[in-house]
Formats: C-alpha cells, structure tokens, sequence
C-alpha cells in the first residue's frame, strides 16, 4: 500500500519531490521530529489540489507546513502527508505600494524586498522566522506590529478544493488566530498593502529590531519560538521567571536562561521532554500565580 501510494505521488510530482519515512527533524526549527508517511514538496495549486484530492479518496490525514517555525512533532513522526509550501512557492512581487506574495514565502524575505522598495509597515515582521502562510493563519506580530495591520488579501483554498479571495474585513483575525485557522483554509498567497518610505530610516529599524532579538532572545539555540500565548494581563516569559524556574530542564529540553517565554533544545531534546518540561512548567505557574499558559507551539503527531 505504501509503495503504491508513493508511485502515485511521484507520477503527479516527481520523484525528487516525493520523500517516505522523511524525519521531521530536518524540517522544523526545534531539529525535533520522528518520520512522516509522505513528504510531499508541490510546485503549484494544482499539484496541491490533486494531493488534498488524493489525501480525502485515500482517508490519509495531511497537514500543511511552512519552515517548521511554530511546531512540535512527536518522537514517533506522522502518520500521514505532509505538504510543504516553502521553497516551491515563495514568490515575492512588489506592486506599487503592495506586495504580493506566495504562501511559502519567509517573513524575512518579504521584509528585505519592502526595504529594497522603500516601503514601510512591514519591519516588525522582518526577524519572525515563519512562512506568510503561516503567518497568516496564527496573525503572527512582534514589537507591536501583527499581519492584521498589513494584510489586504488573502487567497485560499477551502476544503472542497475552490479558491477564495478574502478581503482584511474577512479574514477575522485576534490575537494569535484568524478565520483561515478555524474555516481550515489552506493559505495559497497574500497581497501586503505598505506605505512610502525612506529607505535609510526603514533599514535603521530592521537593524534595531534584529539586534533586540539577538539581544534578548537565545537564537543560538533550536526552538519554535515563544512557546506560550501571551496570558491577558501578564507576560509568560515573567511568571516563568518568577516560579524560579529560569534554566529548567527535562532531559535535552530547557526553559531558556536568556529569555524564560522560550523552550530550548539543547541538542539532544526529544518531543517528549519538550512536551513535559511545557506541562511541568504550566502547572507550576498555575500553582503560584493561578494563571494557565496556553501552548503558543502547535503539536503534531502523537504524543
């Protein structure tokens, strides 16, 4: 069966774009990650409509990735299809004062071409290390800037395969959350509306924000960034902190002593002790300060 459904992805993509038992661990930026079923790298919509087709006849379970920014897979893999919007569609086009760009396209990217345009509005999002799909789906935001800010249009792919356009008033996005993420949509490309600006003061501001991450953040390390939503009222990273639990371990998994909101792995973390040292350190919170944390990192696979 499995043989036969790997023939069947390689006659639609290609072989070189068909891998089987691919461990995920090369494709998030934990470095953490059993195998998936399929690994499946699309050149187009249609190749990916003709996937999800497959996917549904087949009864395969599938999930949409980015660079693996924002996740957590388990130790055992997926059992399923993976299909990776990254580096096969990341086009980036500048249009006036917008900027349209496709769903696989890195913030970072699409941050450099503003600045090469001296447009502005979009230097926030310049060091999150995330894909515009992703992006889109969770409203990503740093130092005061969030995609709901910036965000025009939006293409996606419903669940019965037609493609929508969705205006900003559409797109319903909160903290952290958007309608792509609860319709299911599939992110397929976005237009980035920006202002004139002066280039110079553009690149001071980016050069700001870049050294305020490195500053404060352990980039030195693999993790999926801040591991917890931000609590109303409170800042994950603080009541961490003041639990007393700065440099925590679990095995290779640490709780950052640079900056406590983010979970580290050390080099030989596993999904599992990231998985526990993340609940320990949310009871323990909870315990002292009656606060819950709400992973920020997406979980997949079985745990």
């Amino acid at each position: 069966m499995k043989q036969e459904m790997k023939q069947r992805f390689c006659e639609l993509l290609g072989e070189e774009n068909v891998l089987a038992g691919e461990p995920m661990s090369r494709h998030t930026t934990f470095r953490i990650g059993g195998p998936a079923d399929y690994f499946l790298i699309p050149k187009t919509v249609g190749e990916i409509k003709e996937i999800l087709k497959i996917c549904k006849e087949e009864n395969l379970p599938h999930f949409i990735l980015g660079n693996g920014s924002n996740l957590l897979v388990s130790d055992k893999g997926y059992r399923g299809v993976i299909i990776q919007l990254y580096r096969n569609m990341c086009g980036i086009e500048v249009e006036d004062t917008c900027i349209r760009a496709q769903a696989g396209a890195l913030l970072s990217s699409i941050a450099a071409a503003a600045k090469n345009a001296s447009l502005t509005g979009f230097e926030f999002a310049g060091g999150i290390p995330g894909t515009l799909g992703g992006a889109v789906v969770m409203n990503a935001g740093a130092y005061g800037g969030e995609m709901k800010d910036v965000l025009e249009e939006v293409t996606v792919l419903d669940k019965n395969g037609e493609i929508l356009k969705l205006s900003s008033g559409d797109l319903k996005m909160g903290y952290r959350t958007s309608i792509v993420k609860s319709a299911q949509y599939l992110v397929l490309e976005a237009v980035i509306s920006l202002e004139e600006g002066e280039q110079e003061q553009i690149r001071a501001r980016m050069k700001e924000l870049t050294d305020q991450r490195t500053h404060k953040q352990p980039l030195e390390y693999p993790s999926a960034g801040s591991t917890f939503k931000r609590p109303e009222g409170y800042f994950a990273g603080k009541l961490i902190m003041d639990c007393g639990l700065r440099g925590y371990r679990v095995g290779g998994a640490q709780v950052s002593e640079k900056h406590c909101g983010f979970v580290i792995n050390t080099g030989d973390a596993t999904a599992q002790d990231v998985r526990t040292l993340m609940k320990n350190v949310s009871d323990m919170v909870s315990e002292k300060f009656g606060v819950t944390l709400e992973p920020e990192v997406k979980f997949l696979g079985e745990f």
